[in-house]
This record gives structure tokens, C-alpha cells and sequence, in this order.
């Protein structure tokens, strides 16, 4: 059934453009410069819109599939295809004999026009049904045709929504996930894992510095991309009850990680972490420029790691 719901929620995205979402909220779409002339005749626009909103919030499954051309055609998420507006018509009666009184809710993600009478749309949607349970996320790519001055659906294609990633963004970091530990039985050394989170748009780690063996001070740490100043930034979290945020760049093997923190008691830190990757297995982990309260500390020696196999 999340296939057929799919059918219903892309339809009704492919004629909710730049300024009409039937869930309150009007969806941005990234039109390109030269496609801005042309936005007033999109196909989402005003009345058109609303009448297709209307007869599936209403279920009239003729009403909607009037909106594909004669020849339409739609592709479920596993590959079944549906060819011709009488086809559809039929699928959307099995749509709403079970699902009856769904919201849509539309984010169209890509929109383009091609010349004055073909139109080209990428979105997710979802619908959600009338005893407010779990919607139905859909993925869809549609191509439009104007027709007597009215826009239809020419084809429409599904697909699995699956949720954005920035694991993109990490590619140079993915060498450091796994457990870690210092090399050295004696003295200071270190102890730290890193793991990716929520559909790997952050990593997490855990770490801590030890003596002789015993862990010292260690904390939690969530790795992110900005997407505005287009780097990674961090947060971390001490044992002792601080809160720090560093800033991470790349120089050849070397992840250089300017951070500032408070700690509990409010004095304010800041440093420079260097990790440098040696080899798959082995890194140096070196604490530098270390100052609390504008008070400069000695740098200790580098750490040296190896993967925990």
C-alpha cells in the first residue's frame, strides 16, 4: 500500500510548485536564473493547483486523474507502471477506498521549465492519513505538458525517500571511525571511538585522556557540517561538566580542530587538537596552544593511537 499512497503524493506535488502547499507551508523551490521569467506560468500556480488538491482531499478518484494526460504514465517504487489516465483512475479508487480524508504535504526540491509547454519536477511528499498516523514518504521525478493552456502529467516516476545525508562532506574523516587507543601502557595517553549518527549527517565520538591507564578527564563530542560557512565545526561535552566548540581543517594527513570551551566552573579554555593519520590504523592525537583564562599551558608530547582490531 505505501506504493499506491506514493502514487497519491506525488501527483499531488507535481502540481504544488513555488508557492502552494495544501499542509500550510508554501515549499521553496530552487528555480534556476534563466527559469525566473518563466515562473508566473509554472504549473502550480493558483487554480490549478487547488482543483487538484480539492478532488483528492475528496476523493474522487476520476476528478484526479484528470490531471494526467490520456496517455500518462506512472512507475511505482518497485518498478510496476500504470499506462494511461484510465489505469491511474483505477489505482486512485483503491487509494481512496482505503485511505479516505489523507492530507498532502509537498516539498518540491527541483523545478524547471523547458521551453513553454514542457516542465520538468523533482520532490518528496508525504500524506498523511485523516486518524493522524504515520505518513507515507515518496521520492518523485515528473515531466509536465501544457495542453490547451493547462498543465498534465506526462509521466511521473517513484522512488524511496531516503533521508539527506552529509556523510559527503566526511569522506576525509571516515578513516577515523572506529575505537582507538593509546599506544602507550605508561603515562599519558588516550582512548577515543567515533561512529556515525542520524542517517550520517554527524559523528559521534567518545574519548577521554588517561594516566597509566586510568581515565583522567573525557567527554562526548558531535561532529557536523555547517552549511553556511561550508565546514565542519564540532561540539563537545566534558565529564567535568564543560561545554566546548572547535572548527576543523584539513592540511594533507592533518585535521587541525581550534576549539574554545567554559568549563563548569566558568573559566574559559581554548586550543588547537592536531589529528594526524599516520596509517589506517594509527594516528597522533596532540593537544597545543593550550591557554585557561588567557593563561598559556605547556604543550604536552603527542599521543600516539592504534585502531582497536
Amino acid at each position: 500500500m505505501r506504493g499506491i499512497l506514493g502514487l497519491a503524493l506525488c501527483l499531488g506535488a507535481a502540481l504544488t510548485v513555488s508557492q502552494f502547499s495544501v499542509a500550510g507551508k508554501a515549499p521553496t523551490t530552487p528555480f534556476a536564473a534563466e527559469d525566473k521569467a518563466k515562473a508566473a506560468d509554472a504549473p502550480g500556480k493558483g487554480k490549478r493547483a487547488q482543483a487538484f488538491i480539492a478532488a483528492f482531499e475528496k476523493g474522487d478518484a476520476k476528478a484526479t486523474a484528470a490531471f494526467w494526460t490520456p496517455e500518462g504514465e506512472y512507475t511505482d517504487q518497485v518498478g510496476r507502471q500504470y499506462k494511461g489516465r484510465e489505469a491511474i483512475e483505477k489505482l486512485y479508487a483503491k487509494v481512496f477506498a482505503v485511505q479516505k480524508g489523507a492530507k498532502l504535504s509537498i516539498t518540491v526540491t527541483s523545478h524547471k521549465l523547458l521551453g513553454t509547454d514542457v516542465g520538468l519536477e523533482e520532490g518528496i511528499t508525504e500524506v498523511t492519513p485523516a486518524d493522524g498516523g504515520p505518513g507515507s514518504i515518496a521520492k518523485f521525478s515528473a515531466v509536465l505538458v501544457k495542453k490547451d493552456g493547462e498543465w498534465y502529467f506526462e509521466s511521473l516516476k517513484e522512488s524511496i525517500a531516503h533521508p539527506p545525508t552529509n556523510a559527503e562532506h566526511y569522506e576525509d574523516l571516515e578513516w577515523l571511525l572506529g575505537d582507538w587507543v593509546g599506544e602507550a601502557e605508561k603515562g599519558p595517553s588516550g582512548t577515543a571511538s567515533y561512529g556515525w549518527a542520524e542517517n550520517r549527517n554527524f559523528i559521534v565520538s567518545s574519548f577521554a585522556t588517561t594516566l597509566n591507564g586510568v581515565p583522567v578527564i573525557g567527554g562526548t563530542q558531535w561532529i557536523g557540517w555547517d552549511a553556511i560557512d561550508k565546514q565542519i565545526r564540532s561540539w563537545s561535552f566534558y565529564s567535568g561538566g564543560g561545554i566546548g566548540e572547535g572548527t576543523w581543517t584539513k592540511d594533507g594527513a592533518k585535521w587541525t580542530v581550534k576549539t574554545t570551551a567554559k568549563t563548569a566552573d566558568g573559566k574559559k579554555i581554548s586550543l588547537t587538537n592536531v589529528l594526524t593519520k599516520v596509517d589506517d590504523d594509527h594516528l597522533t592525537w596532540h593537544a597545543t596552544q593550550l591557554t585557561v583564562d588567557g593563561k598559556a599551558i605547556p604543550d604536552g608530547s603527542p599521543v600516539k593511537m592504534k585502531r582497536v582490531k
